[in-house]
Order: C-alpha cells, then sequence, then structure tokens
C-alpha cells in the first residue's frame, strides 16, 4: 500500500526535529504578518474566539489527517492521494488530483519568495542603520517600501533568498530542515518574548492591549469573521494539502501524531498571539492606530514606530531577525513539497531536483514582483483551500473508517477516539468547503 522507497526519501531524526520543523513550516507570515492584521481588522478578542475554535478544530483533524496520510502513504500529495484511490482500483485519478496541492504549494512558494525578498532586505536595512536613517518621515518610510515591493524591485534580495533556501534544503530532511529549524525555532519564541516584555514597558502601549482583549458582541454575528478567521486558521497551522503532508511522509512509524499535532497546533497559535502582542502594542506606542492593517503595517507603520524609540534600531533588528526566522522555515516547507515530487516521481537525486525547482522559483518569483498581492490571493483563496478540502476527502471519504483509525492511532499506544473518524469526514471536511467557496465570494484579505 505504501509508495515508500527507502532509497530516496530521508527522515527526521527525532519527535522534536519533526515537531519543530512542523511549527516551522507553519509558523511564518500567517502570523507575523497576517494574523496581526486580522486581529486588527475585526476588533481583537472578537476574532480571537472564533479563530481559537477553528484551531481546535483543524489541529484535531485536519493536521493529523494530513500527518498520517504522509506517513502512510511515504509520500507527499501525488503518492498519497493515489494510494487512497488504489484502494477502489483507480491510483491514476488519485495521483492527477493530488498534482493540485503540489501546484498549489509551488505557486504559493514563489509568492513568499517575493515576499522573502523584501525581509532580507529590511533585516539588512535593520543590521546596518538603514532603517532608523528613514527617521519618521513617512515618505521617505513608504517610499522605500514601494520602490522594494515594485516591478523588478527586489530583484538581488530574492536571489539572496533562493540561496539561502538552497543551501538549507540540499542538505536533505535530517540534515539540513530538522537541524535549522531546532536552531530557529527556539530563537524566534525567544526573541518575541523579549521583544513582548520590552514593548510592554512602553508609555501607551496598554491601548493595544485593550484593543486586543476587548470584546464586541455584535462583532461576532458577522460572518465574515467567522469565515476569515477559519481560513486564516487553515493558512496559519499550514493545512493544505501539501506542506503537512510531506512532512509527515518523513515522520516515523512509532511516534504518535496526534500529540504531534496538539503541540504543533499550540505553538502555531503562540506565535501568533507573541506577534500580535509584540505589533498592536507597539504601534499603540508610537501612536498609530490599532486598526490599521496591509503590508504597510509591518513595512512602514511598524519602521515608523520603531525609529520612534529610544532603542529602536536594536527593537527593529530583534524584530526582522524574527520575521526572517520564521520566513525561511515556512518557505523551506513549501518548496520541499515540489522537491519530493521530482524525487518521488522522476527520481530526481536531491541536489539537482532542489536546484531546478528554486531555479523555477527564483525566475518567475522575479517576474511577478508588480502583481505579489494578487498572485497570493488567488494561490491561497483557491488552490491550497482546495488542497485542504481534497485531502480531506481523499484520507477520511476515499480511503475510509479502518483506514483512519488505524493510521491515526499508529504509534500512540492506543486507538484513537470514536469522535475523531465522524468530526473529520462531516465537520471538518463541509467547513473546509463553506470556507473554499466563501473565500472565492468575499476575495482577499486586501
Amino acid at each position: 500500500m505504501s509508495d515508500r522507497s527507502p532509497s530516496l526519501r530521508d527522515s527526521f531524526n527525532s519527535r522534536w526535529g519533526f515537531i519543530l520543523a512542523c511549527i516551522g513550516s507553519a509558523v511564518g507570515m500567517g502570523n507575523i504578518w497576517r494574523f496581526p492584521i486580522m486581529v486588527s481588522r475585526y476588533g481583537g478578542l472578537t476574532y480571537l474566539i472564533p479563530y481559537v475554535l477553528f484551531v481546535i478544530l483543524i489541529g484535531s483533524t485536519g493536521v493529523i489527517e494530513e500527518f498520517a496520510l504522509g506517513r502512510a502513504a511515504g509520500a507527499g500529495p501525488v503518492g498519497a492521494f493515489g494510494m487512497c484511490t488504489a484502494m477502489h482500483g483507480k491510483r491514476k485519478v488519485g495521483e492527477a488530483i493530488g498534482a493540485i496541492p503540489v501546484i498549489g504549494s509551488l505557486g504559493l512558494a514563489i509568492g513568499y519568495t517575493v515576499v522573502m525578498g523584501w525581509i532580507f532586505r529590511y533585516t539588512f536595512l535593520a543590521y546596518s542603520g538603514g532603517l532608523t536613517a528613514m527617521g519618521q518621515d513617512m515618505d521617505v518610510i513608504g517610499g522605500s517600501f514601494g520602490a522594494t515591493a515594485s516591478a523588478w524591485g527586489a530583484n538581488t534580495w530574492i536571489i539572496v533568498a533562493i540561496i539561502v533556501t538552497f543551501i538549507i534544503m540540499v542538505l536533505g530532511v535530517s540534515g539540513g530542515i530538522e537541524k535549522v529549524n531546532k536552531v530557529l525555532m527556539p530563537a524566534l519564541f525567544g526573541l518575541f518574548l523579549v521583544l513582548a516584555i520590552y514593548i510592554a514597558t512602553l508609555p501607551g502601549s496598554g491601548d493595544g492591549y485593550r484593543y486586543i482583549f476587548t470584546l464586541n458582541p455584535r462583532g461576532l454575528a458577522d460572518p465574515n469573521v467567522w469565515i476569515f478567521a477559519f481560513g486564516q486558521a487553515f493558512f496559519s497551522l499550514s493545512v493544505a494539502g501539501n506542506g503537512s503532508i510531506i512532512y509527515g511522509s518523513y515522520l516515523s512509524r512509532d511516534e504518535a501524531i496526534p500529540s504531534s499535532a496538539r503541540n504543533v497546533a499550540l505553538f502555531d497559535t503562540l506565535a501568533a498571539l507573541l506577534a500580535t502582542i509584540v505589533i498592536l502594542p507597539a504601534m499603540a506606542a508610537g501612536g498609530v492606530s490599532c486598526d490599521s492593517s496591509g503590508p504597510g503595517l509591518m513595512f512602514i507603520y511598524l519602521v515608523n514606530v520603531f525609529n520612534g524609540m529610544a532603542i529602536g534600531r536594536i527593537v527593529g533588528i530583534v524584530f526582522f531577525t524574527c520575521v526572517l526566522f520564521a520566513g525561511i522555515t515556512s518557505i523551506v516547507n513549501l518548496y520541499e513539497v515540489s522537491v519530493a515530487f521530482l524525487q518521488e516521481r522522476v527520481h530526481f537525486k536531491r541536489l539537482p531536483a532542489t536546484a531546478l525547482i528554486l531555479l523555477f522559483g527564483g525566475i518567475v518569483a522575479t517576474c511577478i514582483q508588480a502583481i505579489t498581492s494578487q498572485w497570493m490571493d488567488v494561490v491561497s483563496i483557491y488552490i491550497c483551500p482546495l488542497g485542504a478540502l481534497l485531502a480531506g476527502i481523499m484520507f477520511f471519504w476515499v480511503a475510509g473508517r479502518d483506514f483512519v483509525e488505524e493510521q491515526a492511532s499508529l504509534g500512540s499506544g492506543k486507538k484513537i477516539g470514536k469522535w475523531f473518524f465522524p468530526l473529520g469526514k462531516y465537520v471538518y471536511c463541509i467547513c473546509a468547503l463553506i470556507a473554499l467557496v466563501a473565500g472565492a465570494v468575499l476575495g482577499g484579505i486586501g
């Protein structure tokens, strides 16, 4: 039943290496950029309540499902979907459908590459003093970001992002991805915690905390709040029928998937909350309205705020270092799906597979700089949610209950609860369908 090929497949060396890599794939722009934007836009606790509820739902169904599906197949989405339909004599159908999340992951990785170019540039400016030199002149700060995010505006930094990603990935799963996440993830949480403590001491930061923890009961009646909270939970937990499946495919059969999924959901949410209690109180302390949102939140408003602080240069260095760490760990996971596809289906060795995918990604990323937001909207609103829905259908509907419960329980020492299958088959899959349709109708977050 498994497509696992020992000659081609690497694996994680430790349980915490796997968990940290999965946390790294989930903790990215979804947490540090998009999550504070959503909390800002929809009013603090009014948004946090539905978001946490959806994280619990997805963490206890979708995350477990994608880890278990990948591990059972020993392959990425193409092999995993093919394994499910092979139970009904239709392997090729599943393999063809499995190409959708692979394309989605590559599309998201390409858009992410552009954003990583911006982040590498701003991290360099933070260390070199370039951000501090802008002062608090909003025309200068805004003009700098406008130039960076324009067509051909970040060419050099996109190349830097591709080179760093290549170095990590070519070292393999255990030698590169696992080792990097073991260093970067604890460092990210530690640095963000230091920033949060410092921001809490600033005059005016209390307004930011009040905004975050204010509940507007009328806001809970707004369907947009629930729809976008659900979409954000998918995006943040890296559930899209690709990245979690491929990391699951590298997981030992002795590991308990439900506990790993809980840890990923917990630490991913903590990272999002840490980013929020850094960014919004910092904005409040700097006199910027907490309902400001969009890409300018990180690259314009926060730069202005940091430059108004007594130790703003240090704060900027720490902040953009955190963002860089989160971005690197996420982009590696996104590209890994396509690299693994070439290894599994075309039998490329890791070095040429990585080189080919990253060369293609870098070229396309360079060409789409002027339409990055639209590119990311199309991929994140349509292709990634569709991948998550398809993975759910393959696991819960096509593979069947016996297979689902066996694979989700493997390595746990006890059978997963009877609640898991109906919750995943009906509640999770139906919610994923609603999120896909609603997201397509409502569009992006702006």
